[in-house]
């Protein structure tokens, strides 16, 4: 009897162990998907920002990140038509990668650790630096310290704005908009006495309305695009790593800076970003 027992115990034991074998299995299997080895790829970019992610009347999407998401889809081994581009806003961007509206996102999508905590990034693909920029006959505001009293442009998911009356303490006065473009609009029309972002955002739109604006040239932080994706796809990320890596080395990205942002008078950084650890 006490065999019989002994045997049986054995029995249940083994059948546990299973259970709790399948079931790692499972959660193991339920884990995010991973861009790495997927046929099509549907990346999410800016539509409305010249020299980044602008969409064009006959719907074709053009610009840095635009070529940075082909270049980089194509070391992952996805076919240009196989690329879907999906419009995406710096209020929209975490929750269309969290719902699974997109793969990926490149946006310029600064690196954060409020960021971090919701998804995973690889890169950065470009180190940009935030600046101002004002209408062109403005001649009182010379830098970011003088945006104090002044009316600031203040964009919904992004975080510039920030920078300037949280991390620096400067008292300016918040204006709302949806976007940069909306911004850009708002500083035409005098609703605004600043833009303060990323220099090669301010860069895309001086460069398209002509001498409308002035960028300050005056940068204060360091901006790190980084290509958004799942939260944990730890393989993703380092092989977005090793293209971005790829992108430099062979001197695309060079080509690409100087095709976008050559005749603004910026000085673009041509070197290899420091990566994100992928962990």
């Amino acid at each position: 009897m006490r065999r019989r027992r002994a045997a049986a115990g054995g029995w249940v034991s083994a059948v546990v162990a299973l259970v709790l074998g399948l079931s790692l299995a499972a959660c193991s299997a339920t884990g995010p998907a991973s861009i790495v080895g997927q046929r099509t790829l549907r990346i999410g970019v800016k539509a409305n920002q010249p020299g980044l992610g602008l969409r064009l009347p006959d719907g074709r999407f053009v610009g840095f990140d635009i070529d940075v998401a082909r270049y980089v889809a194509a070391q992952l081994g996805v076919r240009p038509d196989h690329i879907t581009f999906v419009p995406v806003t710096s209020a929209t961007r975490e929750a269309a990668l969290e719902n699974g509206t997109v793969d990926m996102v490149i946006a310029t999508y600064s690196i954060t650790p409020e960021h971090e905590t919701k998804i995973t990034f690889g890169g950065p693909y470009y180190v940009a630096h935030e600046d101002t920029m004002v209408r062109a006959g403005d001649t009182a505001i010379r830098s970011v310290e003088d945006l104090k009293g002044k009316r600031l442009c203040q964009v919904t998911g992004s975080i510039s704005w920030e920078r300037v009356t949280q991390e620096l303490n400067i008292k300016a006065k918040l204006v709302p908009a949806a976007s940069y473009s909306a911004c850009v609009t708002m500083l035409r029309n005098g609703r605004v006495d600043a833009v303060s972002t990323d220099d090669l955002i301010l860069a895309g739109f001086a460069d398209r309305t002509g001498t409308a604006f002035r960028i300050v040239n005056a940068p204060f932080s360091y901006e790190r695009y980084g290509i958004g994706i799942r939260k944990g796809d730890v393989s993703g990320c380092e092989a977005i790593n090793r293209a971005v890596s790829q992108m430099y080395l062979d001197g695309t990205a060079a080509a690409l800076l100087q095709k976008w942002f050559g005749k603004t008078g910026l000085q673009l950084d041509t070197h290899v970003p420091q990566f994100e650890g992928c962990g």
